[in-house]
């Protein structure tokens, strides 16, 4: 996952994680539902099994595996309940990945989804009633992890809810987190898991404050930026504005200019030269933006990135 390279100074929409999360969770709800539905062993149908070895049941159910709460996440409960997560995976995660890099999105994705769980199977069933052979699926863990870590990094960019309502990030995310509060206090909504919810949040702060913070203040990438998050659309079709060329001065006394012989051998040798030193260049920092994100380039690798891109036109 780190060898991808997006291109000079691009961003991704679909990025490698999202992309290939898209997929997966797509392909699993396909089988679930269409192929494995619509076979049988015996008098019970495949779906049913696949159900039973791979979403998540709590501790005390015969159908529990430890493995359980990896996979679950990949599974869920209907067209809605997939639709409504991948959509907020891709609004919320595609500019995490692409600032962090897609093995740290992919770890932090993962470690949501199974704290989510373990929250689920350990801490729920002390403060509720759970059916034992009622499984738990979905990839909400995560994506409250994913809800979460953006608000905290970008805290004042605006979410339009429906496309109309704007709200800024933080205090999207503390709504959430205080519906699914109240909702483990009050026990409603029956058959959604508020804990495993509330679980991905928390793991999310901890892991984002004290892990890849390391428990020092926030740097807010754009703390004074109140553009939404679909403004990555309008910069895919705006051309930036170059920057302006170098002012050539003429030496005071004309015939005290140098001048080289551009047929000099030692000169072509200097243009080699300097050519395999710009390329090393480039695929150190290409390495640098697979690896990390395009935030962790300085603003001088950035400016060579734009330079080197215009040259491609």
């Amino acid at each position: 996952m780190n060898n991808y390279r997006r291109g000079l100074g691009g961003f991704s929409m679909f990025p490698p994680v999202i992309k290939y999360l898209l997929i997966s969770n797509i392909a699993v709800f396909l089988l679930q539902y269409f192929f494995l539905g619509m076979l049988k062993s015996g008098n019970t149908a495949l779906g049913d099994l696949f159900v039973k070895n791979f979403a998540l049941f709590t501790i005390n159910s015969p159908f529990f595996k430890p493995w359980q709460v990896f996979t679950y996440q990949y599974l869920h409960g209907g067209f809605s309940h997939l639709f409504f997560n991948m959509f907020a995976l891709w609004m919320f995660g595609m500019e995490l990945e692409n600032l962090w890099g897609s093995k740290t999105f992919f770890i932090y994705y993962t470690v949501c989804g199974v704290g989510a769980g373990l929250a689920n199977i350990l801490i729920a069933p002390l403060f509720t009633t759970m059916a034992p052979n009622v499984p738990t699926v979905g990839a909400s863990g995560s994506i409250y992890g994913v809800l979460i870590a953006f608000g905290m990094i970008f805290p004042n960019r605006l979410i339009y809810i429906y496309f109309m309502l704007p709200i800024k990030a933080k205090y999207l995310v503390v709504i959430y987190i205080l519906v699914e509060v109240f909702a483990v206090a009050s026990q409603s909504g029956p058959g959604i898991a508020h804990f495993a919810h509330l679980g991905g949040g928390v793991v999310g702060f901890l892991y984002v404050y004290f892990i890849m913070n390391k428990g020092k203040p926030m740097q807010f990438k754009d703390q004074n930026k109140t553009s939404n998050v679909f403004d990555n659309f309008k910069d895919m079709f705006e051309k930036k504005k170059e920057e302006e060329p170098p002012v050539y001065k003429r030496p005071a006394n004309i015939y005290d200019a140098n001048f080289e012989d551009m047929t000099n051998s030692k000169y072509e040798d200097d243009m080699r030269r300097n050519e395999k030193e710009t390329v090393a260049k480039i695929d150190a920092i290409l390495d640098k933006l697979s690896a990390n994100g395009y935030g962790s380039l300085t603003d001088e690798e950035k400016r060579i990135l734009f330079q080197e891109s215009k040259k491609l036109r």
